[in-house]
């Protein structure tokens, strides 16, 4: 049986605050306060729930607490913000509403973590599948990238959302998620530039100079010392508990994870770089000869250093820093920046460019994660936006911020009364008009089209003359004097002119959540968000892929006089739109609060909660939500609440629900004034008839108690009691059968002795009986063995005497034999001995005679070679005594010179004997005599090699050298680089394989190209959309390349060769190759051609030849990776190869892995 819960359970304080009874500011902070101090973070306002950031980690948000809330019912459990993700979550499933969830609060109160909770509860609880893990996990990990570039410590929250965030979740009919699209909106890009004391910059830049390698720190030419950067704040670089390091490498996994490439995260990192070496660049001041200032780049090395970064050239840029110009119909008039404006115009290049790159990593994020279907989607949106801000100095940013705030309680208050009215409606209760401030006076104030502050505003930027702070609050005192919620020391009311508290450049404004001075310092600049054309020009002028994309207005060829839309404008459009989108969707709000500015745990500042209590409009969401009844249930779970009350529905209510709540209802003697009926809910007017029904409710639960305790002890007793009298008569069954078995076994016992003593008496009788018996067998048997024995020894004597007889006969003869024997042995040796004298003496003999001979031998040995050398040295001395009068002192050197001719003089007459044969292929080569000739020898090889390939190479004709020149240059391109390559070298380069002259189906097609065809055959042209072939024709002339229908013969593009930037090939056996065209070519609109064939070598190496030799272009450039892009139409492609086992007949498959990748499977042949 399930139990049922609910809100009203176990609870701490109230849980919901439309039912505080007294309502006041004091008691609804009072019951934040003792449930904060119970870890209850969670507050509903009705619907909305109010979530305090404990600043530290709680126990609640686990998988298990997943499950709790998943399916139940929104009052069910204690406030949770899964509570309000799962309502939303099954109203979008199961009613078909889209929903929307608005986030807000102010810095450091949880609104990042608050839309990261929902998030992953959505993602637990919706639909499993590959598919749908993978929108999960994109859609989780887009959070991360967005956190790095848009999030930063501040003094109020070391990761504060620096920009507002929307994001729609999109959802099939079975509730999966199919993808995602996010909208932001006012990145802080001031921050960039300029950080407060005790803040920081961006958190991509720290991360990149902390987590980054040392290779890819080179390569973007940074170091890791954060005060070599003068847009890095050094107080605040390190902050406690945030590890750069580690989050980087979560940015870049996730940056993969969303779908980004490795060269697109590597240019975004260069443009990152790019920032922090533009804050490095300082001026110095110069004066011109007429008189004017104007100024210089000090030191030249950051700026060239970001410079190579981009592409651009040093001299444009630094240009573009000195120098300012307007243009004006036909008039162009060009004006030198001093220090100060190089300054400015340098801070405004960086922020454009940040803001820029992040305006295009949300773009990017978009394409990765939008659903791919067309049909209609279920939407879930959640808003993660600034709050209501209050500082000492109030600027720009804080009015439109304010401003977006001011609109979101606008319909706020208007979608919650509408939500309450149509709930009356729906039940059938009677609407009665509440009284509620409506703020449309002061989102009037600011955004009206004609007397609006926002259009003041763009009004004083827009118009000619000189333009100041002071002229706008000038204009603002004498539009805006009379408005009820706009105050100024220098406005026609005279009642503010002694207001001290109000200074001269400021003005008031009373929001709704309380008077906010402004600041008019800054406010005609920051809207004008103004950059200098020509930084734009230079900056499209960067080779960098990423750079034309962010800086379109740079284009000389669009240039546009028209000025570009203010800031206010621009985020005043924005705001419209958001309010319209969240019009048509189910509102659910979560609105954070900080309980201290200390970022600790534990502690609960009051004045700091009352500040955002009264700013978010909380106490005025209760009176609303309790100005008709506080409080509704439907009859069901009320009737099984409160059935106790009543006699009648106790334990169990047969008939209907509502009848049973009315039996109920008059039992318990409620005022009827204090709750009406509607269709299918109760609804309550006072929350102090609900804490009675709770109260009666305790008693009674306190009454069923102790009823159930003493039914309980009842039976608990009787059960003893009847388990005791069981126990007895079991104990006496077995002691009676215990008893009658003693008994039994003394009676078997004593006959089992009368009978042993029987049984012995008759045994031993029997015994004496048959020993007598064997007695007398044995007697007979004694005398029969001694008779045996006396006639045994008789015989036995008998057979020794024979014995004896016969051996002495034996050993007579046996002697007799021995003698015999040893006298014919003796005569033997003696014999023997006479033989054996012979035979030593002439051995000895033989001996003697053979060593006189051998010392015979030695001695004329020794005489022969002493004559010998006796005669060698004569012959030397009279050789010597002979040449001594020409050889004089120098004899050696001449001696030794003449050897060496003598042997090289025999070395060139053997090898003209050994040489081989003519063939340039035949590597044999005589080896060398001497050690002394090796470089001679393969210098000589050397030499012979080549004389020989010339004169194989005299024997060509031209058509058969023009063959041999095209597979030496597919050598050079292919060699040791392409798998394929190998396949190709023993085949020879035929060009044009389909006859088109001479074939008749291909009679139009060849009238159709004018030139001679080098090159004709059949290739496969890939189709993007599912990675599949089309066969096409291809035919190459020394001006352009045909592709053709291989059916009918019609041409399908014909592109001329100049247009032709590059070819990209991958390393591996297949046969597809990139025909890259030049952007801003004509024949580029379709974008680039994807090619597969055979024949790759050839076609490649026949182009890479004709650009070679044209004079009117440059050289194909030849591109050999395993990984490249492609451009199709508007889209880039990434075209991955990869090795896999071989499928489908070893042939290379091609598949579409998502709107960015082409992966193409290559058989692993090794």
């Amino acid at each position: 049986m399930e139990v049922k819960t609910s809100l009203l359970d176990n609870m701490i304080g109230v849980g919901d605050m439309v039912l505080l009874e007294p309502l006041s500011e004091d008691s609804f902070l009072e019951n934040l306060r003792k449930r904060f101090d119970h870890n209850e973070i969670y507050t509903y306002i009705g619907s909305v729930v109010i979530s305090m950031n404990p600043y530290r980690s709680l126990p609640i948000f686990t998988p298990d607490k997943v499950e709790e809330y998943r399916n139940r019912n929104f009052y069910e459990l204690s406030p949770h913000i899964y509570a309000l993700a799962d309502e939303a979550y099954r109203s979008l499933r199961d009613q078909d509403k889209d929903q929307c969830i608005l986030i807000t609060g102010e810095s450091g109160a949880g609104k990042t973590e608050a839309s990261k909770l929902v998030m992953s509860y959505v993602a637990a609880v919706c639909g499993k599948g590959q598919e749908v893990n993978k929108v999960k996990e994109q859609l989780l990990q887009s959070n991360p990238v967005l956190e790095a570039f848009g999030n930063a410590k501040t003094v109020r929250n070391d990761n504060s959302s620096r920009f507002g965030k929307y994001m729609d979740i999109e959802f099939d009919f079975k509730g999966d998620p199919l993808g995602g699209v996010i909208s932001n909106y006012l990145l802080e890009k001031s921050r960039v530039v300029k950080q407060p004391r005790g803040e920081r910059n961006f958190h991509v830049f720290y991360q990149l100079l902390s987590g980054a390698s040392d290779d890819t720190l080179k390569k973007l030419k940074l170091h890791r010392d954060f005060s070599k950067y003068n847009y890095l704040s050094l107080d605040s670089a390190v902050v406690s508990g945030l590890d750069d390091a580690a989050n980087f490498r979560t940015v870049k996994n996730a940056m993969q994870i969303v779908g980004f490439m490795e060269n697109e995260v590597l240019s975004v990192l260069e443009l990152v770089a790019a920032v922090l070496k533009l804050g490095n660049i300082e001026f110095k001041p110069e004066s011109r000869c007429n008189g004017t200032d104007e100024s210089r780049v000090k030191d030249k090395n950051d700026l060239k250093e970001m410079c190579e970064l981009l592409g651009i050239e040093q001299s444009v840029l630094e240009r573009a820093f000195s120098y300012r110009t307007v243009e004006a119909k036909l008039e162009k008039v060009s004006t030198t920046l001093n220090v100060a404006q190089a300054y400015y115009a340098r801070d405004a290049l960086a922020k454009n460019l940040y803001n820029r790159l992040f305006t295009w990593l949300v773009t990017r994020i978009n394409e990765s994660i939008k659903a791919q279907a067309k049909t209609r989607h279920k939407v879930m949106g959640v808003l993660d936006i600034y709050g209501f801000e209050i500082f000492e100095d109030n600027s720009f940013e804080q009015f439109i911020i304010n401003y977006c705030n001011e609109k979101l309680q606008q319909i706020f208050i208007e979608l919650t009364l509408r939500e309450e009215q149509e709930e009356y409606i729906r039940e059938g209760i009677e609407w009665t008009n509440i009284e509620y401030f409506n703020n449309a006076i002061i989102c009037d104030l600011i955004e009206n089209n004609q007397n609006g502050i926002l259009a003041m505003l763009d009004e004083e930027c827009l118009r000619p003359g000189t333009v100041t702070d002071e002229t706008f609050l000038d204009k603002l005192n004498t539009v805006c004097a009379e408005h009820q919620h706009f105050e100024s020391r220098l406005s026609k009311n005279s009642k503010f002119l002694t207001d001290h508290s109000l200074p001269h450049n400021c003005f008031r404004i009373q929001h709704y959540a309380g008077k906010v001075l402004y600041r008019a310092e800054g406010f005609v600049d920051k809207n004008n968000d103004l950059l200098y054309r020509d930084l734009s020009q230079a900056m499209y002028k960067a080779n960098h892929c990423l750079i034309k994309q962010l800086f379109p207005e740079g284009n000389p060829a669009k240039v546009n006089l028209k000025r570009p839309p203010t800031a206010g404008f621009q985020f005043r459009a924005s705001v419209g739109t958001l309010m319209r989108n969240l019009q048509t969707k189910n509102p659910n709000y979560i609105r954070c609060i900080k309980p201290n500015d200390k970022k600790a745990p534990h502690i609960f500042t009051d004045s700091l909660v009352r500040h955002q209590v009264r700013y978010l409009g909380l106490m005025e969401n209760v009176r609303v939500r309790r100005a008709g009844y506080a409080f509704r249930q439907l009859y069901e779970p009320c009737l099984e609440r409160y059935k106790m009350l009543c006699k009648q529905t106790w334990p169990h209510w047969r008939g209907p629900a509502r009848e049973g709540v009315e039996v109920l209802m008059g039992d318990t003697q409620v005022p009827a004034e204090e709750f009406s009926y509607g269709r299918s809910k109760i609804f309550i007017r006072n929350p102090r008839t609900l804490f009675f029904l709770e109260e009666r409710r305790r008693q009674c639960l306190q009454d069923l108690a102790t009823l159930i305790q003493k039914i309980y002890r009842g039976w608990k007793c009787r059960t003893h009691f009847l388990l005791l009298k069981k126990s007895q008569i079991t104990v006496a069954a077995w002691y009676r059968r215990y008893a009658q078995q003693k008994k039994y076994q003394r009676i078997r016992s004593a006959a089992t002795v009368v009978q042993s003593y029987t049984r012995g008496w008759q045994a031993r009788k029997l015994l004496r009986e048959l020993k007598y018996q064997k007695r007398c067998e044995e007697a007979a048997t004694t005398i029969a063995a001694y008779w045996h024995g006396t006639q045994a020894r008789t015989e036995l004597r008998r057979l020794k005497q024979e014995v004896r007889n016969k051996h002495a006969v034996t050993v007579i003869w046996a002697y007799w034999q021995g003698t015999q024997a040893r006298r014919e042995l003796r005569q033997l040796k003696e014999a023997a001995r006479s033989k054996r004298a012979v035979s030593v003496i002439w051995a000895g003999w033989q001996g003697t005679k053979a060593r006189r001979e051998l010392r015979r031998l030695k001695e004329e040995a020794r005489r022969k070679r002493a004559v010998a050398l006796i005669w060698a040295y004569w012959k030397g001395l009279k050789v010597r005594r002979e040449y001594r009068k020409y050889f004089r002192a120098n004899a050696g050197k001449k001696i030794y010179d003449f050897t060496i001719q003598r042997i090289m003089q025999k070395y060139f007459l053997g090898l003209k004997n050994t040489v081989p044969s003519m063939s340039p292929i035949d590597k044999n080569w005589p080896a060398r005599p001497y050690c002394f000739l090796d470089r001679v020898h393969a210098e000589l090889r050397k030499i012979f090699h080549l004389w020989r390939c010339k004169k194989y190479r005299s024997q060509f004709t031209e058509e058969r050298k023009a063959v041999y020149e095209e597979k030496l240059e597919a050598s050079e391109l292919f060699k040791d680089k392409k798998a394929l390559y190998p396949r190709s070298v023993s085949q020879p380069f035929k060009g044009d394989y389909l006859e088109i002259s001479k074939n008749p189906k291909y009679q139009k097609l060849s009238s159709a190209v004018d030139e001679k065809v080098l090159l004709a055959d059949v290739v496969n042209k890939i189709n993007r959309a599912n990675g599949k072939g089309t066969a096409r024709i291809f035919l190459l002339t020394k001006k352009s390349f045909v592709l053709a229908d291989q059916k009918t013969g019609q041409v399908k593009a014909s592109v001329p060769l100049p247009d032709l930037s590059s070819v990209s090939v991958s390393t591996q056996s297949d046969g597809f190759f990139a025909l890259k065209l030049k952007e801003g070519s004509a024949s580029a609109t379709k974008g680039d051609f994807l090619l597969s064939s055979e024949r790759l070598i050839e076609i490649i190496t026949k182009l890479h030849r004709i650009g070679a030799t044209a004079a009117d272009r440059d050289q194909l450039s030849v591109d050999i990776s395993d990984e490249f892009l492609v451009q199709f139409k508007h889209d880039k492609v990434c075209v991955k190869f990869i090795q896999g086992a071989p499928k489908n007949g070893n042939s290379v498959s091609c598949k579409r892995k998502n709107n960015r990748l082409l992966e193409v499977s290559v058989p692993n042949t090794a």
